[in-house]
C-alpha cells in the first residue's frame, strides 16, 4: 500500500488530468466523411431556416410597433 502512495505522490494532478484526457479520447467513435458532411449540410440548413423565422419575425415585430407608435403621433 505504501507503494501505492509514492506512486500516486510522484504524480502530478496535471499529468494524471492529461493521461485521462488522452483515455477518453480513445474512447471516442469519430464518424466518418459521409456522415459529417450529412451532419454538417443538416446544421446549416437548420441554422439558415431558423435564422431566415426570426428575421422575418423582427421585421414584422418591427412593422407593428413602427405602427402602433405612431397612431399617437398622428
Amino acid at each position: 500500500m505504501s507503494n501505492n502512495k509514492k506512486e500516486a505522490k510522484n504524480e502530478s494532478w496535471i499529468a494524471g488530468f492529461f493521461k485521462g484526457v488522452r483515455t477518453e479520447f480513445r474512447k471516442i467513435i469519430w464518424p466518418d466523411r459521409d456522415t459529417l458532411i450529412k451532419q454538417l449540410i443538416a446544421v446549416v440548413v437548420v441554422t439558415v431556416i431558423a435564422g431566415t423565422v426570426i428575421a422575418l419575425m423582427d421585421y414584422g415585430f418591427q412593422i407593428v410597433i413602427n405602427f402602433l407608435t405612431s397612431v399617437g403621433a398622428a
